[in-house]
């Protein structure tokens, strides 16, 4: 009985140490009654635009992991008009416009590919006023051609197989204020 005294504090310290949540700093976590939820820093843009198309750019990366094509065509849309005001970004424009057309969610992942390689190169150029966007990468994406998405987080949540592959992917680049 004695030993045990002796070796519960010793054992408490170092279990708190171990299961203590080591989560980068990328990540805001709140917990509440019975759960903990990882919620992402917001990042924010110089150009009021830019900013309204990149929250419009993750909706329709949050649709598409939830294999929703109609919410799909309506995010496009929406981020369609937003980039139609930017004017570095007429490609993009017409990706978006393409993929709101589109009811096919396969056919709709196939365009967010294009789309995202174009966005990223647009936002790689963009002034960051603060936080940080997650170039991520899935390689068995287009029939293991792999393919390319921003996240405003570090946790995967794939938007070329949704829950068929959610997990599956990494962050390949940080972008952030330069």
């Amino acid at each position: 009985m004695n030993k045990f005294k002796l070796f519960a504090p010793a054992f408490f310290l170092i279990a708190t140490y171990t299961s203590c949540n080591q989560t980068p700093k990328t990540t805001e976590v709140i917990a509440t009654d019975s759960v903990t939820v990882s919620v992402p820093v917001a990042i924010e843009l110089k150009d009021a635009n830019s900013d309204l198309a990149y929250d419009q750019y993750l909706h329709l990366k949050d649709v598409l992991v939830l294999s929703d094509s109609i919410q799909a065509q309506g995010a496009s849309k929406d981020l369609a008009g937003t980039l139609a005001k930017i004017t570095a970004s007429k490609n993009s424009t017409k990706m978006a416009y393409d993929l709101a057309a589109e009811r096919s969610l396969s056919k709709q992942r196939i365009l967010f590919t294009t789309l995202s390689t174009e966005l990223i190169a647009m936002f790689k150029k963009a002034e960051i006023s603060s936080g940080s966007m997650f170039v991520q990468y899935c390689p068995m994406a287009n029939d293991g051609n792999g393919a390319y998405w921003l996240a405003s987080e570090t946790e995967i949540r794939n938007p070329y197989y949704g829950d068929e592959m959610l997990n599956c992917g990494e962050v390949k680049e940080t972008i952030s204020k330069k």
